[in-house]
């Protein structure tokens, strides 16, 4: 048997006689199908393969949207994976035939799954799709880390890890992203000023490259390619598997909600316990006010304990200045707390929210500007502006971040800044919501921040993205011509457009 052959019966499997891809024609600019009956040498067979290259026009649409909501972008084609060989040979048949390729993570719950991305980047108009869930395969746990494919995602390693006691030392705090899509663009959780960026934690990685090299890579072996992978966006190689590093996980963690009403006083509390180091959970933000006089300024920090341990409530707020007569606490069982993000997505979706356009903004603030950049921003966004959403203000060491193509503050303390959008459904203040970001991201970079890469900001241009990563871009572009030569990979964040 031919081995386009053996392909065209692989194919049908995934989906359906009416449309069996033969291969592509370059000169119609489209797949050809086994039933049309194609001349021999009108087009290029696709390869055997383990898994399926779906065309049908229901995957197709699937894939051609993000949870931002605001970029459509059709694939051609759909790559179900069977086997690393499987991307190797979609790579290789790409670049043979001039395709772009991504990687779409599949985030979300079942059957509720989608691109978590925000505003188009992890999609490829008439390029092909790789459906992550093809390599989420957790492959082995130690005490120490796990092994896991690129398409697992963090709340299905957070539920094997806990079984054993364990925890990834830093991860996002909605827990339904994929290890590759996170790993690709850092991953701010909670405990970032401990232990830096999920993709921090990470120890190897396996990879395909974008001329079809399976390679592994790690901060000793082959590092030009592991800090090129880890925060790059996908842009030179495709994560099939990664080492993560594993701590002793809590029984226990106890939140305090500690409100201020200066906005100086919470940032000197904040870099107070970032320095002190007593909580392992630190973040914060603002919220509107009940009586809707302003806003109350918040931190949000977790002790972690398990029996005999009691926290000593005098002793952990001690040297603090909030207002005290407003502190709410509770203790939560861990594991509870890694999945708290579930009870709002569920009420998310029943409102309406999770279905609508989420003109998300993620920043990184120097410390130094932190007063001056939100008091600009509240004093343009409407009192109710976040929607069914909400805000994060959460300080961290820019030491901790290691790998170059996090672009941050040239300062030793920065925050993250999210105006983590909601709108209701019909709001018809959506394209202004993102103007807004627009001309809040431009003032950011002229204060000296820097966007985190996931978002929702018009207008990127690649003259901004070469200002975006600074020093950093040279190094990019040196890996890109090294790795992805013919700039097939994840073309949606327009960086080379």
């Amino acid at each position: 048997m031919s081995s386009s052959a053996h392909s065209r019966r692989g194919l049908l499997k995934g989906i359906g006689a009416g449309a069996v891809v033969a291969g592509w024609s370059a000169a119609t600019g489209s797949w050809v199908t086994a039933e049309a009956s194609p001349a021999a040498g009108s087009y290029a067979p696709v390869p055997p393969l383990d898994g399926t290259l779906t065309a049908t026009s229901g995957v197709l649409d699937e894939f051609a949207k993000d949870w931002g909501g605001f970029i459509t972008a059709r694939p051609q084609a759909v790559l179900r994976t069977g086997s690393v060989q499987d991307v190797v040979k979609i790579i290789n048949y790409a670049r043979a035939n001039r395709l772009k390729v991504a990687v779409n993570g599949r985030s979300g719950e079942s059957p509720d799954l989608e691109s978590h991305s925000f505003y188009g980047n992890a999609l490829t108009a008439g390029g092909i799709a790789i459906d992550g869930k093809g390599f989420d395969r957790i492959h082995s746990i130690t005490s120490s880390y796990a092994v896991v494919g690129g398409g697992v995602s963090l709340h299905d390693l957070a539920a094997a890890t806990l079984d054993r006691g364990l925890i990834v030392p830093s991860q996002t705090d909605y827990i339904r992203l994929s290890v590759g899509g996170v790993a690709s663009v850092g991953g701010f959780g909670g405990t970032v000023h401990k232990f830096g960026l999920f993709s921090d934690t990470i120890d190897e990685i396996e990879v395909v490259t974008g001329d079809g090299r399976v390679l592994t890579a790690s901060g000793t072996n082959r590092p030009d390619l592991f800090n090129a992978v880890l925060n790059g966006c996908g842009q030179v190689a495709v994560i099939t598997k990664a080492k993560v590093r594993l701590m002793p996980a809590p029984a226990t963690i106890r939140v305090y909600t500690l409100n201020y009403n200066s906005l100086a006083v919470w940032q000197a509390d904040q870099e107070f316990l970032m320095r002190d180091g007593r909580f392992v959970h630190q973040s914060g933000g603002f919220t509107p006010k009940p009586d809707g006089s302003g806003y109350w300024y918040q931190i949000e920090a977790g002790f972690h304990y398990s029996a005999p341990t009691v926290p000593n409530d005098a002793a952990l707020l001690s040297g603090l200045h909030d207002e005290r007569a407003t502190l709410a606490q509770f203790d939560s069982p861990f594991r509870d707390f890694v999945n708290r993000v579930d009870p709002y997505e569920q009420a998310w979706k029943e409102q309406g929210l999770w279905s609508t356009p989420h003109p998300w903004l993620n920043m990184v603030v120097p410390a130094s500007k932190i007063q001056s950049f939100v008091s600009s921003v509240l004093a343009e966004l409407p009192f109710d502006g976040l929607g069914g959403g909400f805000s994060i203000m959460a300080p961290f060491p820019t030491a901790r971040v290691k790998h170059p193509l996090f672009a941050r503050p040239n300062e030793p303390v920065a925050y993250l800044v999210d105006l983590l959008r909601m709108p209701l459904p019909g709001d018809t203040t959506v394209p202004a919501q993102l103007a807004q970001n627009r001309r809040f991201y431009d003032r950011l970079v002229a204060a000296g921040g820097k966007r985190y890469v996931i978002g929702a900001i018009p207008g990127m241009t690649p003259a901004d993205w070469k200002r975006h990563f600074g020093p950093a871009w040279d190094f990019l572009v040196a890996a890109k011509r090294r790795y992805d030569p013919d700039r097939i990979l994840s073309p949606g964040w327009g960086f080379f457009a």
